[in-house]
């Protein structure tokens, strides 16, 4: 096991060296940001809906349970708290750097890999019916028999936005690399046998697994698109983490890779820097260390060889 150095690698003397090695790594992040935001002003594709189809589509429209403003809290924000708590005990900026990192790394990747698919399969929801026709009267068209929707265009541009769950992909990619974080920090996978420790685990991902229920319970899912969304935020979520961390079951799971990159570096440049020594500091050295052989009357031993060693001595 690598050794431990608490409170030696803190925000404020190695937080800015550590976030110019990934200046990048932010920048693609900012990125991602901006073409999350643009995807969601695309209008999705309008995937053909005749009548017949409606049967499965006339489920009630009303407010979702947990509103698309609180996932943030829950996948991001909750997080958050657990690293910081964490290095508020620990003072190591690498773990917290990586942890931050990695965190809007799988909730964005994730954000916009759902984005894409959401428009790009352009599937209704349940309640598509009475976003298209709030007022229960349906129109089609009648030659291709495709729906003539009149009502709010807002409703109507997300009544096409079905497939996959944004709330659940969101909500595992942030909390299941929170179970990943929290699995190496309390060595769930010691072998040694505490099922308390998968307890707390599985937390986070039980709450994501709700807020995937919630969503077909209000009717603004079906069950495949959170079945999907949760397989994708799950999968960024590990990827991303084991880009910055071991596995948990590894015996250094409990901190970044790049922790003990800078361990093994420190103990490089210690090992040059013994190794660096003068050949005349060696030889005197050498000199110092066997001129103090002492016989055994108590007296130094002046051998011809020692003297020889002697400065100015010469045969």
């Amino acid at each position: 096991m690598s050794e431990i150095l608490l409170g030696a690698h803190t925000l404020t003397s190695h937080g800015v060296k550590v976030a110019r090695i990934h200046l990048y790594d932010w920048l693609i992040l900012v990125c991602l940001v901006v073409i999350d935001g643009l995807l969601n002003f695309i209008e999705p594709f309008h995937r053909f809906v005749g009548e017949e189809m409606m049967t499965d589509l006339k489920f009630p429209f009303h407010k979702d349970t947990i509103p698309f403003w609180a996932v943030p809290f829950l996948a991001v924000l909750l997080p958050l708290v657990i690293f910081s708590i964490y290095y508020y005990f620990r003072k190591d900026v690498y773990d917290f750097h990586h942890a931050v990192l990695g965190l809007l790394f799988s909730v964005l990747v994730t954000g916009v890999i759902t984005d894409s698919i959401k428009d790009a399969v352009g599937r209704p929801r349940p309640n598509f019916f009475w976003r298209c026709f709030p007022d229960g009267k349906a129109v089609f068209d009648r030659i291709i028999g495709d729906v003539v929707c009149h009502g709010n265009e807002e409703h109507i541009k997300e009544g096409y936005k079905s497939f996959p769950s944004g709330h659940t992909s969101w909500s595992f990619a942030g909390l299941s690399f929170l179970s990943w974080y929290m699995s190496g920090k309390i060595r769930a996978f010691d072998r040694r046998g505490h099922v308390a420790k998968l307890c707390i685990v599985f937390l986070p991902v039980l709450v994501a697994a709700l807020v995937g229920v919630s969503r077909v319970d209000d009717y603004w899912h079906h069950w495949t698109d959170v079945f999907a969304g949760a397989l994708i935020g799950s999968t960024m979520a590990a990827f991303c983490y084991l880009q910055f961390f071991p596995s948990p079951h590894n015996e250094d799971g409990w901190a970044p890779h790049a922790y003990f990159q800078m361990l093994a570096d420190r103990h490089a440049a210690q090992s040059s820097g013994t190794r660096a020594i003068s050949p005349h500091s060696r030889k005197h050295q050498t000199y110092i260390e066997i001129l103090p052989m002492v016989s055994g009357s108590g007296s130094v031993d002046s051998s011809p060889d020692i003297e020889a060693m002697s400065p100015g001595k010469r045969h």
